[in-house]
């Protein structure tokens, strides 16, 4: 699903403007964004959560000349499904283990 297409989902289910559908979802991901720079974590219930994890330096490889690398540290964002949005995918079923 595209932006647009969830900005005219978002406006016929709600019954507004795809103008205002579209103001709202800048505004809701605006707001994600911001949040999880500020290093809080966007909880979701039933859907997941959005939180900012820290990668370590590491040494990897040019996949051209096979040659070892330094990789920086850097911040990056991890989503992780909710229990209920897991359930819904697997058809309510939960895995045996």
């Amino acid at each position: 699903m595209t932006k647009a297409e969830l900005v005219a989902k978002l406006a016929q289910e709600v019954e507004i403007s795809k103008k205002k559908a579209s103001e709202a979802v800048d505004a809701a991901l605006a707001s994600i964004k911001d949040a999880v720079r500020a290093g809080e974590t966007v909880n979701f219930i039933g859907f997941g959560s959005f939180k900012m994890v820290e990668r370590a330096a590491r040494e990897g490889r040019d996949p051209r000349s096979g040659r070892p690398l330094k990789i920086p540290a850097r911040k990056t964002v991890k989503f992780s499904a909710g229990k209920a949005f897991k359930e819904m995918l697997n058809d309510g079923k939960k895995k045996k283990k």
